[in-house]
């Protein structure tokens, strides 16, 4: 079970995210927004990212999912009170209007986070430019992606070295802001040295002759793909049929 789902390819595993992002907006029921939390970590436990993933979607969502329940519940003022704890008072419409908000919250990020763990950003591409995406447009794309977890690195680069020469990095929040300035600087100029870089690396690479490029790292769907994806259009029709029967209900 493991193999099938780990040697999909690029695209099929794309396909598969996509289709359970618009599952949440056509199932009529806001359970199924939070139920793809689990369905995805299902996916992350097969493909052994099951720890990152709970710590990226899960820590990542629950603080702006509670800060929306309180914001929702609290302050949109209807006549329905839901509960009443001390001075604050808990509106049922703004309960339920924070639930239909989360979920699909939680339908997007848990889809698109599960989409990066087990999908590395080379092998997207890849599949992008075998369909015919223009290679400059793809080499962008693939700077993107990559582009905030390589200025994490950096950072983090930055900051041991910043340590070692004896400024101060932990403590209060004044002390923290203060520690900023001597990352950012060099976090900054490194990444206009790094952009010249890659302006070469395309030089150098020929982008700019017009020829087709050759792809060293060949990838190629299997019948497993071909599954995965007829699986996908049934699921899809099967929730279009749910919606369309809850709406004549």
């Amino acid at each position: 079970m493991n193999n099938f789902f780990k040697n999909l390819y690029p695209l099929t595993k794309f396909y598969l995210v996509l289709t359970l992002v618009i599952s949440g907006f056509i199932i009529p029921y806001n359970i199924y927004g939070y139920l793809l939390f689990v369905i995805c970590g299902i996916f992350a436990f097969l493909y052994g990212k099951l720890g990152i993933y709970v710590k990226r979607a899960f820590l990542s969502l629950f603080l702006l999912t509670l800060v929306i329940f309180l914001a929702q519940s609290l302050l949109f003022v209807s006549d329905e009170v839901f509960a009443k704890i001390w001075i604050f008072v808990i509106y049922k419409k703004g309960l339920l209007k924070a639930i239909a908000v989360t979920s699909k919250l939680w339908a997007i990020i848990t889809p698109i986070t599960l989409l990066i763990l087990i999908t590395p950003a080379k092998d997207f591409i890849t599949a992008l430019e075998k369909k015919g995406i223009n290679p400059k447009m793809a080499f962008i794309l693939l700077l993107t992606l990559q582009m905030i977890p390589e200025m994490g690195k950096q950072a983090s680069v930055i900051l041991d070295s910043q340590r070692s020469r004896g400024v101060e990095t932990e403590g209060n929040v004044f002390v923290r802001f203060k520690a900023l300035l001597p990352v950012f600087i060099p976090l900054v100029l490194g990444s206009i040295v790094n952009t010249e870089e890659r302006a070469i690396t395309l030089e150098a690479r020929g982008f700019s002759i017009g020829e087709k490029r050759t792809i060293l790292d060949e990838l190629k769907e299997t019948k497993n793909d071909k599954i995965i994806k007829m699986i996908l259009v049934i699921f899809l029709i099967l929730c279009i049929a749910w919606r369309i029967l809850w709406v004549l209900k």
